[in-house]
Parts: structure tokens; C-alpha cells; sequence
């Protein structure tokens, strides 16, 4: 089926719970209150994985969770499961969530959209006194930016066996900081083992983080994968010397040859359009001085397209540009792929179960594929998964100024909990 409107008949159960609706002005109360953890001038928020600023809004989560009668546990880590009992608390979970932690500029709406949703589904089933089959938990992940501990989505990745806990543990940010230590140094190191912890099903509710929702006049995008990535950390290393009597032939101008391998990231992306997206995103300059030819440079690159044939095809042409631009510039070339995330596709019944929650709710919808990586990704490898997405203002996101209305966050969280619902009835039949 194309990425297009579509209307989809009978493709889930109707009964109890229907007519349940989440209290919109609720969600949107809750997503201003939890702005405020690391809150930065602009508006936006800064709230970088395993920081002071995650830990405070981690316990204003916890704390909302409990005083809806929700248990919350945490796995070793720090991913956290506020689990609301059901009818047979022996069936695994159904889930929904995604992540508190930010960009450095990050805006309101990334990620703790779908975990708010997720508490207004929650708060929605207790004021109308509905218990699901399956016990229903709220899942907030750890680190899923990866902007302080690279690559993203590590600790999803551990539960589903992508990555080991060990070696998550020992990863540094750029100040040398473990990750193992920060977790411990927050609070939010728990005894279970990550990845213990079977699901039923997963829901993830999340912004588009891009403009075509937005641009078709859809209210919902019903999310069928995620597209293909890699990263890279690049270093260069030139020869410092000065800049006013170096000549100009005989300098090895790490910066230089950076810049033409920026353009290049950029060359190859054009190549593979429309789809095909690169990025480089941070640069690192050394010693960063205005009379000092640079000796060094590190910086990363971001490439990414739904076919892992075309990634292949970039990162070959990628890597062909860097080793004859650092040639040609007489600077030594180390590249470290540190992250490769194959496309995913979802469950093909959890998305007709999101299909048919946005057409009997009434809500213009569209197919799509997700530019970005979620959690919702390495989740799909150990669970039957979907997401829904809504419209960003001009499809900005990880900036401050990212905004969404009122009203689209209300019906994103509505097609959660239908959506929810209906897998309740669907998993209960092979129950």
C-alpha cells in the first residue's frame, strides 16, 4: 500500500471502552509542567541523558505514575516500567512510551510526547474504571538522543539485544564520563536485567520531526517503519603551525580537509535523493586558535535512507570522498562507524490496529515512513510494534522552537488509547 489517505474498514474489534477519550487539557498541562526541567531561555529544553535535569524529571514522572495507583520499577538500565494491573497479570505487558532526555537544544514535545500520551491513556482507563486483559506499562527509555552517550536508543537497543549491557556501561561522553557511573550517580540503576522484561505489544507515540503531516493537512501519520541509518566519527590530524608564515602549499590543514569532506556527506545525499538524507552534525576544532593553522579536526556524519541497499551505496561513495580528500590535503583519516541501524519494518497487525484507530475516531490520516530512529525500532525486534505520529510546526525538531497544537497532541493520545484497546482484544484471542 502506498504512503497515502486511506480509510480502513473493520480492521479491529469494537466493544468495551470505545467511547474512552483522553483529557486533552491534562496532557497539555502535564507537557508545559515538565518543560521546566532544564528549561532554557529560548523556550526550549536541555536535558541531556543521566544529567541533574533527567533525574528531576524522571521523579516527576515516577511520582505522576504512583498517584495513578501504577507500580514503577526500573531495569538496570534506568529504563522505567509504570505497570497498571489488568484482568491476568500472567500475560506480558502491553506497552507504550519513549523518552524524556533531550538535544542540547532540544524542544517540549520530542519524545515525552509519547510518554505523556501514554499517562493520559493510563489516566483515561482509571476514570472510567476500565481493566484491560493484559496489564498495560508506560515505558520511559534511557538515552534514547544520543547526545551525550553516542550511538541513540542504547538502552532499548540492550533490551533487545542489539547492544551488550556491558558495553553501554563503559561508554564515555565527550568529558570522559561512564555511563555506568552517571546512571549510578541519578539513582536509576535497577536490579532487573535489561531485556527480562517481555512485552506483548508496543506502541510509541511520537511528533513526525518532519514537514509532509503538516504539509498534506493529516492529523495522524500511521507509521509503517523506520528507515535505515549509520554514524560516524571522523578524526583528522593535520600539522599545527602558524598561520601567518606557513605557506600555503606546504600547510596539512585538518580543517580544510574537513570542509571538503562536510560538502562531500552533503554531494552524496543529493545523489540518493529525494530520500536520502546527511548529516554532519558536530565538529570539533583543535587547537581552535585564529592564528593557528588547525592540527586537528573530529567530527561525525549521519547518513540515512530507507533501503539498506542505497545506505550500503552511500557509505562506499562516502568513504571513497574522505580517503582522497584527506590525500589531498596531507592528513592522516581515521572513520569509526559507531552506529548502523537497519531499516525496520512494524508489525503489519499493530499497524492496521493504529489504521483503523485514526479512521473510527475520525482523523485524516496518511501512511509513513520515519526519517528518524526510535526506540519504537529496536523494540520491533522483540515485540510486535507500531507508532503514530503528529504534525510539527514547518516539521521542526531538536530545536527549540518545535511546537505542535494542543488539539493534535489530544488526538495522537486518543489513537493511542484506542489503539491500545484494540490490541487488548487482538493478542487476547491467541491468548
Amino acid at each position: 500500500m502506498t504512503q497515502q489517505d486511506r480509510t480502513v474498514q473493520g480492521a479491529g474489534p469494537r466493544g468495551q471502552g470505545d467511547n474512552l477519550r483522553v483529557d486533552g487539557a491534562a496532557l497539555w498541562h502535564d507537557l508545559m509542567d515538565s518543560a521546566r526541567f532544564g528549561a532554557t531561555p529560548k523556550g526550549g529544553i536541555r536535558r541531556l541523558a543521566l544529567t541533574e535535569e533527567d533525574r528531576q524529571v524522571r521523579e516527576w514522572f515516577v511520582s505522576a505514575c504512583e498517584a495513578l495507583g501504577c507500580a514503577v520499577s526500573y531495569d538496570s538500565m534506568g529504563n522505567i516500567f509504570a505497570r497498571r494491573a489488568g484482568q491476568d497479570n500472567i500475560l506480558p505487558p502491553l506497552a507504550m512510551g519513549s523518552h524524556l532526555d533531550t538535544q542540547p537544544t532540544g524542544g517540549r514535545f520530542d519524545g515525552i510526547l509519547g510518554v505523556l500520551g501514554g499517562l493520559a491513556v493510563l489516566r483515561s482507563l482509571n476514570m472510567a474504571g476500565h481493566v484491560t486483559r493484559h496489564p498495560v506499562e508506560l515505558v520511559c527509555w534511557t538515552n534514547e538522543e544520543g547526545s551525550r552517550f553516542s550511538p541513540p536508543m542504547m538502552c532499548s537497543g540492550v533490551f533487545a539485544g542489539v547492544f551488550t549491557e556491558h558495553e553501554v556501561l563503559e561508554k564515555q561522553d565527550r568529558a570522559g564520563q561512564r555511563f555506568g557511573d552517571a546512571l549510578q550517580a541519578i539513582g536509576y540503576k535497577g536490579a532487573e536485567p535489561c531485556g527480562q522484561h517481555p512485552l506483548t505489544a508496543y506502541f510509541e507515540l511520537h511528533i513526525e520531526q518532519g514537514p509532509i503531516l503538516e504539509a498534506e493537512g493529516h492529523t495522524i501519520g500511521i507509521v509503517r517503519g523506520i528507515q535505515g541509518a549509520r554514524w560516524y566519527e571522523v578524526t583528522l590530524r593535520g600539522r599545527e603551525a602558524h598561520a601567518g608564515s606557513t605557506p600555503m602549499p606546504m600547510r596539512h590543514d585538518a580543517l580544510v580537509a574537513a570542509a571538503g569532506m562536510v560538502l562531500a556527506v552533503r554531494h552524496v545525499a543529493m545523489q540518493h535523493a529525494p530520500l536520502a538524507v546527511g548529516t554532519v552534525g558536530l565538529v570539533e576544532n583543535r587547537p581552535n586558535s585564529s592564528n593557528v593553522v588547525p592540527g586537528e579536526v573530529f567530527f561525525t556524519i549521519d547518513i540515512r535512507h530507507p533501503e539498506d541497499a542505497v545506505v550500503v551505496d552511500m557509505e562506499k561513495a562516502l568513504m571513497g570522498d574522505l580517503e582522497r580528500l584527506a590525500a589531498e590535503n596531507g592528513v592522516l583519516l581515521d572513520v569509526k562507524r559507531i552506529w548502523d541501524a537497519p531499516a525496520v519494518p512494524f508489525d503489519p497487525a499493530c499497524i492496521e490496529i493504529v489504521a483503523h484507530a485514526a479512521d473510527q475516531l475520525g482523523y485524516s490520516a496518511r501512511e509513513i515512513v520515519s526519517g528518524p530512529g526510535h526506540d519504537a525500532g529496536y523494540v520491533a525486534r522483540v515485540a510486535p510494534t507500531a507508532m503514530i505520529f503528529v504534525p510539527c510546526k514547518d516539521g521542526l525538531s531538536h530545536n527549540e522552537e518545535e511546537s505542535i497544537l494542543e488539539e493534535d497532541a489530544e488526538k495522537g493520545a486518543n489513537v493511542l488509547l484506542s489503539a491500545l484497546l484494540a490490541a487488548d482484544a487482538h493478542f487476547s484471542r491467541g491468548a
